[in-house]
């Protein structure tokens, strides 16, 4: 059983999912005021499920306010699918997203998935290059620096490490990252990648290399 958070200020959409989520065995909350939420008690959530289009505050702004104070994946429940709005969401440390309307299988499994993905056990450290992976915090260094990746950049980060010279597609990608039940869009890996380029760029290290036509590969 994972505790969850939702918020949205629909209140159909949020009785649907509570309604899914229950029947998976798992404790939801539901806000339909982004502006009560208690900022001293979402560290106590293991998934938070957040609407982008809300009035008061809308899910950007309250993703970059509580993901200093959690731990856990944030996913967006959006309508939105211009890839601006995406990169956005991304980069303010969100892990995915989930596109309106949505099936309820595509729910229950994206939110499986990242509920799986955070009990998966690591070893302690991973030394590639100029490049050294914490493991059991989940950090990446460049030359002694933390890279500040969300938890989905980190997780990409570290398959392709693993696995290094070796050619993925983006399909491949978000399989080994979210689980082969993900339904999450390849454009979320596309996006992720740019977003770690982007953290990357002030280093004279660029180790995601594009295979055109393929996808992507870490190169040291």
């Amino acid at each position: 059983m994972a505790k969850i958070l939702v918020v949205d200020d629909d209140t159909a959409i949020l009785d649907m999912i509570g309604t899914i989520l229950n029947k998976d065995g798992h404790l939801v909350t539901k806000v339909s005021n982004p502006l009560e939420i208690n900022m001293e008690k979402v560290n106590l959530y293991d998934l938070i499920l957040l609407d982008i289009m809300m009035p008061g505050m809308d899910g950007f702004v309250l993703c970059s306010k509580i993901r200093n104070l959690v731990d856990c994946p944030i996913l967006f429940l959006t309508a939105k699918t211009e890839e601006s709005s995406l990169v956005n969401g991304l980069s303010l440390g969100a892990d995915d997203y989930i596109c309106k309307p949505f099936r309820v299988m595509e729910l229950r499994a994206r939110v499986a998935a990242h509920l799986r993905r955070e009990h998966r056990e690591h070893s302690v450290r991973m030394v590639v290059g100029h490049v050294c992976f914490h493991l059991s915090f989940k950090q990446m260094m460049v030359d002694d620096k933390e890279i500040p990746l969300t938890k989905a950049e980190y997780e990409i980060c570290e398959f392709l490490a693993r696995n290094r010279g070796q050619v993925f597609s983006k399909e491949q990608i978000l399989e080994q990252v979210f689980g082969f039940d993900s339904e999450s869009n390849e454009s979320t890996i596309t996006t992720h990648i740019k977003n770690i380029r982007t953290k990357l760029s002030e280093f004279p290290c660029m180790p995601i290399k594009t295979v055109w036509g393929i996808g992507y590969k870490w190169e040291e």
